[in-house]
């Protein structure tokens, strides 16, 4: 199917501009990661700006099988992010690739494709109703507020990467569903678009998690910060697709188990692939830090 392409094609995208956001954004100190200024620091880093440049063509990617797929089918594609990234990070890191990340990556592969065939998903709604929309953005503010609160106060790197980890992945979800809203709009021309609230929204829930994104990972605890990212985004995702969107997975105990399990096995192998990958870049990161300081 076309979407699953277009989705596969955006995961490696990512792969590629993670990687190389990477090696950019904990090398730049600053106090407080989430002024707006912190971002204008990383723009002036060219390898920063290239990473971004891939994830701008991945997401342009991601919103066209969006425009034409369903969210619980896109979005858990997207997990393989973390598999690109393991021969993409040994090529332009240098990071080994061991056993236990292969088997990760296994995971990550086979619990994906039984959770897309065994959960079969069905039907679903070009936009969520008002009432679906007003719901979703308050449990998100619910979730990522206090999160974002207490990551700001958080007395350890490992816990502020985690907590803004965690917010940056539930709002990536909220932004895969505002997404697929603008694509479809987008057959009502461009004037219909700009009227469109939808649009708005994305903007403004975009930067936020952009900017979340890049402070989790300069808080200097990448592992956590790439696992919770990564881990979240699919579990964010699912849940807006089927409870807003009103997409459907496969019905009966059986179904329901077996799609249970093949996402739990896909979420695992994602926390031990990030976690794995962000570790083995975090030493050298690390010394370069301090040999700059």
């Amino acid at each position: 199917m076309l979407e699953v392409s277009l989705a596969l094609v955006a995961a490696l995208l990512f792969a590629f501009g993670t990687v190389l956001q990477q090696k950019e954004a904990q090398e730049v100190s600053d106090d407080d990661a989430l002024k707006a200024g912190f971002l204008l620091r990383l723009a002036r880093r060219p390898v920063w700006l290239a990473g971004m440049a891939a994830d701008g063509v991945g997401y342009g990617a991601q919103a066209a099988a969006l425009g034409i797929g369903r969210i619980v089918v896109v979005q858990p594609l997207l997990a393989t992010t973390v598999v690109f990234a393991l021969p993409l990070g040994a090529r332009i890191l240098g990071q080994p690739i061991r056993r236990r990340e292969v088997l990760a990556a296994l995971a990550v592969t086979v619990g994906l494709g039984v959770f897309l065939v065994v959960a079969d998903p069905q039907g679903g709604r070009e936009d969520a109703t008002t009432a679906a929309w007003f719901a979703s953005f308050g449990v998100a503010a619910a979730v990522c507020v206090p999160l974002v609160l207490a990551g700001r106060r958080a007395s350890t790197p490992a816990m502020k990467a985690t907590l803004l980890g965690i917010a940056t992945g539930v709002l990536w979800g909220l932004s895969a569903g505002l997404t697929k809203a603008v694509v479809e709009d987008l057959d009502e021309g461009v004037v219909s678009l700009l009227g469109d609230w939808h649009l708005y929204a994305l903007a403004v829930v975009g930067w936020t998690s952009l900017t979340l994104a890049q402070a989790s990972l300069q808080a200097g605890a990448l592992a956590p910060a790439v696992a919770t990212q990564a881990a979240l985004d699919p579990i964010a995702s699912v849940l807006i697709g089927t409870l807003a969107f009103e997409e459907t997975i496969h019905h009966g105990a059986l179904g329901i188990a077996g799609s249970l399990a093949g996402f739990i096995a896909m979420v695992g192998g994602i926390v031990v692939l990030a976690s794995t990958q962000a570790s083995s870049s975090e030493e050298p990161t690390a010394s370069a830090v301090a040999g700059s300081a």
